[in-house]
């Protein structure tokens, strides 16, 4: 039997040739994913330290929800003004003076201590009941003024109040203020007054001694 002599060389079909294309192919396919994925791998990792480091932004809560909520604005309150001076000029304010006493005078030397301020006085007249503090009624727009006569005559802001028919005169006629004198203000009244007359009289009497040396 005869052997078939060994052939060390490509086949003749071609086949060999066409194989080697075929390799370079997958290689060119593997390298191209070994990049793609070392692109991923550096990609998205810096992607995702770049989300962690963002800071987060808290969502506003919700109105009528519970929790903690912005401190209301503090409401700020206008002192309530004190100030005894009015815009009223004291001759356009008619002032009457009723005496609730019992002291004779009363209302004559209050009349008389209120008249240097510039007010209009009327004649003072009686009360028709005693009462045990004085007191000063306005009509509507003479509340400045009455808060002026007031501290002329040292009464309390508290005194001070509108005129109604609760006061112990029936009519104050053409009058913006009223004042009731009461025994605290007819008391001091009455010294003012008797200060005031012996101050005159000594004054008197001195000028009258001096005109009789003179002579």
């Amino acid at each position: 039997m005869s052997t078939p002599p060994e052939s060390d060389g490509p086949p003749s079909d071609g086949s060999a040739g066409r194989g080697v294309p075929a390799v370079k192919a997958g290689l060119v396919l593997a390298a191209f994913v070994v990049v793609t994925v070392l692109l991923l791998g550096v990609i998205h990792p810096a992607t995702a330290v770049s989300s962690a480091r963002a800071p987060a932004i808290a969502a506003p809560p919700a109105t009528g929800t519970t929790g903690t909520t912005a401190p209301a604005s503090p409401t700020t309150t206008a002192p309530r003004s004190t100030n005894p001076t009015t815009t009223v000029a004291p001759s356009k304010v008619a002032v009457l003076v009723a005496n609730a006493s019992g002291v004779t005078g009363a209302a004559a030397a209050v009349s008389s201590e209120l008249q240097p301020g510039g007010w209009s006085m009327e004649p003072p007249v009686n009360a028709s009941a005693k009462v045990t503090t004085s007191s000063v009624y306005y009509l509507a727009g003479q509340r400045q003024p009455a808060l002026a006569i007031a501290s002329a005559l040292h009464l309390p802001s508290s005194v001070v109040g509108p005129y109604t028919t609760a006061a112990p005169i029936s009519s104050i006629g053409t009058a913006g203020v009223l004042v009731v004198v009461g025994p605290d203000l007819a008391t001091r009244a009455a010294a003012s007054s008797t200060t005031t007359t012996t101050s005159a009289t000594t004054t008197t009497t001195a000028h009258s001694s001096t005109s009789t040396t003179r002579r």
